[in-house]
């Protein structure tokens, strides 16, 4: 999925609780499927900065020396600016973009 075009608040907003455990009838399942769902997208997040940043690595051995890479303070910078995960993960279920299900007890 691309986070990069997303409608997440990238500030702290407060939402409404009906809306939330509407889906399961449950705030803590519901809450539980969010963060499983935030962590997932985190993981997604890192996977891919660290791929990115892998371009404009430069190895040496010599510790006294530091580069500053500007391609890569550039890309950091841009991933900051991102919604946090947990705001991706709340867009995703209010508007039904999250599958979960219940495994059946027997």
């Amino acid at each position: 999925m691309d986070y990069k075009d997303t409608n997440a608040a990238s500030t702290t907003i407060t939402y409404d609780k009906g809306a939330i455990e509407a889906p399961t009838d449950n705030i803590y399942e519901a809450i539980s499927i969010i963060a499983k769902r935030a962590t997932q997208i985190n993981s997604d997040l890192k996977k891919e900065l660290v791929e990115k940043l892998d371009e404009f690595a430069t190895y040496n051995d010599s510790l006294e020396e530091v580069f500053e890479n500007k391609e890569q303070i550039e890309v950091s910078k841009f991933y900051e600016r991102l919604p946090k995960p947990t705001a991706l993960a709340v867009e995703e279920w209010l508007n039904d973009k999250v599958y979960h299900r219940t495994p059946d007890a027997e």
